[in-house]
């Protein structure tokens, strides 16, 4: 079903209504004008069609506010339900009068199907109306959800294509470093092999202080070596922790809304991969099912560390 369905529906609802109307009310008036005319005096007779009228005119104003509210989703309380069938139960009377009163009990048959239509088109109005209303807005909802999962989903896809470019990034990075580092290395050999063939050219008078020089280069050497390979180790290190800490965080973020309220150390670690990741406060309550608040607040921490520690000491005392 979509808007133009439900706008049909209701044209159809709000024409065949008003058609039910203005046809009990021109039948309620011929009826009716005779009957009053009859009770009147004859210097008043002319006042007899005001009866009719007014009742009707009350029956018009029920339909069409009743359908102002039941658009709008409100209820107009016990007083609207009084008026719609006093006015109904009303025109049910005078139609029927006239032949009551003679004991025609076709007469009050034939006389009652109007008023009753009217009374029943009003009912039934009313409840299509608070039926389409209901389903406009349960329609209207579901689009609602569907166009924030949408959103939600193109957000995450940004933020894993931005993951992921930071990552080669940092890759192609690291490998620039390390390039560099070997050609750095191979020019330091290029030149000791030179130095020790302009050694090698001496006077043997130098070649004790050639062996210590050379034994003064190696050790050099194997500390560097040693230095190089422990930075080595140390920057695979922190690549493995900084691709686990992405990964732990890629994972409290790829959960979704939480069903219920986490434990407050998993809470902490979700809210601080949505403010690593740089989500909004509420996508972040969601995601932990704490309050919006209590997020903020850890949102705050993280932003100024040093200040949230002194307020948190503080209200610790």
């Amino acid at each position: 079903m979509n808007a133009a369905h439900v706008r049909s529906a209701e044209r159809a609802l709000s024409v065949g209504t008003w058609l039910i109307v203005a046809g009990a009310m021109l039948y309620s008036i011929l009826t009716v004008t005779p009957l009053a005319a009859k009770h009147t005096p004859d210097e008043w007779d002319w006042t007899a069609p005001i009866l009719p009228l007014v009742v009707d005119a009350a029956v018009v104003i029920v339909v069409r506010l009743d359908a102002v509210l039941a658009r709008l989703g409100g209820h107009g309380g016990w007083w609207p339900v009084v008026l719609r069938w006093m006015t109904g139960c009303m025109t049910l009377a005078l139609n029927v009068a006239d032949s009551a009163l003679k004991k025609d009990l076709v007469g009050v048959a034939v006389h009652a199907v109007a008023p009753l239509l009217l009374i029943v088109t009003a009912e039934t109005g009313l409840a299509y109306r608070r039926a389409i209303t209901a389903a406009v807005q349960e329609l209207e909802a579901k689009q609602r959800a569907e166009r924030e999962a949408r959103e939600r989903a193109a957000a995450e896809r940004r933020e894993e294509a931005a993951r992921r470019a930071r990552e080669e990034r940092e890759h192609a990075a690291a490998l620039a470093r390390e390039q560099r580092e070997h050609e750095a290395r191979l020019a330091r050999e290029q030149a000791g092999r030179e130095a020790a063939a302009r050694r090698e050219e001496r006077e043997q008078a130098e070649a004790r202080e050639r062996a210590e020089r050379e034994a003064r280069e190696r050790a050099e050497r194997e500390r560097e070596r040693r230095e190089r390979e422990r930075a080595e180790r140390e920057r695979r290190e922190q690549a493995e922790r900084r691709e686990r800490a992405e990964r732990e965080r890629a994972a409290l973020l790829a959960a979704g809304p939480a069903a219920e309220k986490f434990p407050e150390d998993r809470a902490r670690a979700t809210v601080k991969a949505a403010f690593d990741a740089g989500l909004p406060v509420r996508a972040a309550a969601e995601l932990c099912g704490w309050s919006v608040g209590w997020v903020s607040a850890r949102y705050a921490e993280y932003r100024q560390p040093d200040a949230g520690g002194a307020e948190l000491a503080i209200a610790s005392r």
